[in-house]
């Protein structure tokens, strides 16, 4: 059968927050793009995701027309908890960066950013099949797909995205040889749950405790969403919820009394996680952004965030690309973007030695306690962790 051809300046496989967002910004532009993801819509909005949006991040969402609703169904949060020996730790963000973050799942940012790019009557397919990308190598790349009614169809755009997540294709459309795949596997998973219950806490919580690492977070004022620090081999169906609640008051437990609110556990689940970076995030007319170049572990909280950062940077250089019409522009993306990606792998790298207890090692527990005290103890302590942890808001040059 004959395909149906689209023209377009960016076609964008991968329709994810990442995808999504970059689609809006080139529209704002100007410019036109076609977005693509082999999930359905439904798929992708009822796959629960925790989230907690950077400062920068937010605002973009909110200025840039994309969601109001991080202001009404959002939680924003001036600090967080780091909790040790028993006792609750508060760094005030607003104190010692004048910024904040907000609890919004990342759920919700891909159902503002869908309904945005509907509103403004933007080309999104989801459910489509049988996506390859050629020629990225020429001056005309093209992308070929079969959309759900079983139609064939190819993209013609002058630029590719590739933004389609951690199980990325389009990362491995970069030659072997060019290629350069950074890697650092953790001993630890997390063991998440998502509970009926109230709030536990208004902001979130950081432990690190003789029972290992806990994050007490939120999701509503009746649903909340925790984590432990288990092996990642870990079978989520054989915890029962009395063991459950057992492991996480254990983590927080103290001597001021400090405890969870419990309630019946709805979901249930083992996240491993690792650092990954890709480089080139460029080659020829392909651009990476989000998880298809770099992934972080979720301690930081940095994983959609430097995925709205990198296409926040990438439409400032395609917009200036086609304005020049000079592709050689495009090299300007990677450096601006993995200044950042690489400070975040920092960041939760750091985060995560810091928190997470090795059992059986006292000397590292007594280390992590002389770490913590510094960080909640000095003021360039908190001033450093809450302007990483916010995004560096208080630094241009990230």
């Amino acid at each position: 059968m004959t395909r149906q051809i689209i023209d377009t300046d960016v076609a964008i496989v991968g329709a994810g927050p990442a995808g999504l967002m970059l689609s809006h910004l080139l529209d704002r532009r100007g410019l036109t793009s076609v977005a693509l993801d082999i999930r359905t819509r439904q798929q992708i909005e009822t796959t629960h995701r925790a989230g907690i949006l950077e400062d920068g991040p937010a605002r973009m969402l909110v200025e840039q027309g994309v969601s109001d609703r991080i202001l009404t169904d959002g939680h924003e949060h001036a600090g967080v908890e780091l909790r040790f020996n028993g006792e609750g730790h508060r760094i005030d963000f607003s104190e010692s960066v004048g910024a904040s973050v907000w609890l919004y799942p990342q759920t919700d940012v891909f159902i503002d950013l869908a309904d945005a790019r509907r509103r403004d009557a933007g080309d999104v397919r989801f459910g489509v099949t049988d996506v390859e990308v050629f020629d990225i190598e020429t001056d005309r790349p093209r992308v070929q797909f079969t959309d759900g009614d079983g139609i064939d169809w190819e993209i013609r755009p002058r630029i590719v995205v590739g933004s389609d997540g951690s199980r990325s294709a389009s990362r491995f459309l970069i030659p072997e040889a060019r290629r350069k795949q950074f890697f650092h596997e953790y001993p630890y998973a997390w063991f998440g749950i998502l509970c009926e219950a109230p709030m536990s806490a208004p902001e979130l919580i950081y432990a690190n405790s003789p029972h290992g690492f806990a994050l007490i977070s939120q999701r509503t004022d009746s649903v909340q969403r925790m984590y432990f620090q288990c092996d990642p081999n870990e079978d989520a169906a054989s915890w029962s919820d009395d063991r459950i609640w057992s492991q996480l008051q254990s983590c927080v437990a103290g001597a001021d009394g400090f405890s969870l609110q419990e309630g019946p556990i709805i979901e249930r689940t083992v996240l491993k996680f690792r650092s990954f970076v890709q480089e080139p995030m460029r080659h020829g007319r392909l651009v990476l952004a989000g998880d298809a170049a770099h992934t972080v572990p979720p301690t930081g909280a940095k994983g959609l965030n430097l995925a709205l950062n990198d296409v926040r940077v990438l439409a400032d250089v395609i917009e200036r690309t086609f304005a020049k019409n000079d592709y050689d522009v495009l090299d300007e993306y990677e450096p601006m973007a993995l200044r950042r990606v690489w400070r975040s792998q920092n960041f939760s790298y750091w985060m995560s030695q810091m928190m997470h207890r090795t059992p059986g090692d006292e000397f590292a527990s007594k280390r992590q306690h002389g770490e913590l005290n510094t960080i909640t103890g000095t003021a360039q302590g908190r001033a450093y962790f809450a302007n990483a942890y916010t995004g560096w808001a208080a630094d241009p040059t990230v």
